[in-house]
């Protein structure tokens, strides 16, 4: 993984795998992490963010699951391409995404007009 980190934080409400989950997949799905790119082990991320290897290979069976992530022996974990987009997202995902992204928000003090922008912000890129 030659692109950003991934960082945990401890101190979050949110469960460290999801944090790592969340942060994968944002990096996938934003193409900042491209198709093919290899990940590092469950073990070598797991050394990285001082957690248990069980907590990183619980995020990448989550990643694999939505078909974010392919885990082949010997050829290790790198990032699936992209399923093509649907015409119409599923209003439940988004809501779902919404919800965790206002939780992890409120979570680092941010109150509702700072997650607005943030998320206008982010469309703007």
């Amino acid at each position: 993984m030659n692109g950003p980190a991934v960082h945990v934080d401890t101190a979050s409400p949110v469960p460290p795998y999801e944090q790592i989950r969340a942060q994968l997949a944002a990096l996938i799905t934003t193409g900042r992490m491209p198709e093919g790119e290899r990940l590092p082990t469950v073990r070598q991320l797991a050394a990285d963010l001082g957690l248990a290897a069980g907590t990183v290979a619980r995020a990448y069976r989550e990643l694999e699951a939505a078909s974010l992530i392919r885990t082949r022996r010997g050829a290790g974990t790198r990032v699936a391409p992209l399923p093509a987009p649907t015409q119409t997202p599923d209003p439940a995902k988004l809501a779902e995404l919404a919800l965790r992204f206002v939780t992890e928000a409120r979570g680092l003090g941010a109150d509702g007009e700072t997650v607005q922008r943030a998320v206008r912000d982010a469309l703007d890129e």
